[in-house]
């Protein structure tokens, strides 16, 4: 079963947003398990405006290419290029190296508390 960190919070989505300012990014062991190997990742470039809710990069594997979906609206800050370079880092750890992008937060969208999430999506509280 995949792993839920309880320190996280997470959209709907399956992306989840850590406490720390600029907020970290990434998406949901859940996520990375369901799109099997990840093999490519398009993600906003630092500077840019992101919107909750809203697309911002895709996401490809061998089953399929998912939409990114922002967690929270602000301005990205920094973009990790060792998961550009190497995306099956999200597999691998989802939540440590496999960390997407930062983000300055304006405003936060919807999210759900670890428990709710693994409630509503399946994962294990680790």
């Amino acid at each position: 079963m995949s792993t839920v960190l309880p320190a996280l919070r997470y959209s709907a989505e399956h992306e989840w947003v850590d406490d720390a300012s600029p907020a970290r990014i990434g998406i949901s062991q859940v996520a990375a398990d369901n799109l099997g190997d990840i093999v490519y990742v398009d993600l906003p470039e630092a500077g840019s405006t992101i919107t909750a809710g809203e697309a911002c990069g895709e996401i490809e594997s061998t089953k399929s290419v998912s939409e990114l979906y922002a967690p929270v609206t602000g301005t990205v800050v920094e973009v990790n290029a060792e998961a550009v370079d190497n995306p099956g880092l999200l597999n691998e750890d989802a939540y440590g190296a496999g960390w997407l992008f930062t983000v300055e937060v304006a405003q936060e969208g919807p999210l759900l508390s670890a428990l709710e999430y693994a409630e509503a999506y399946g994962g294990e509280l680790a």
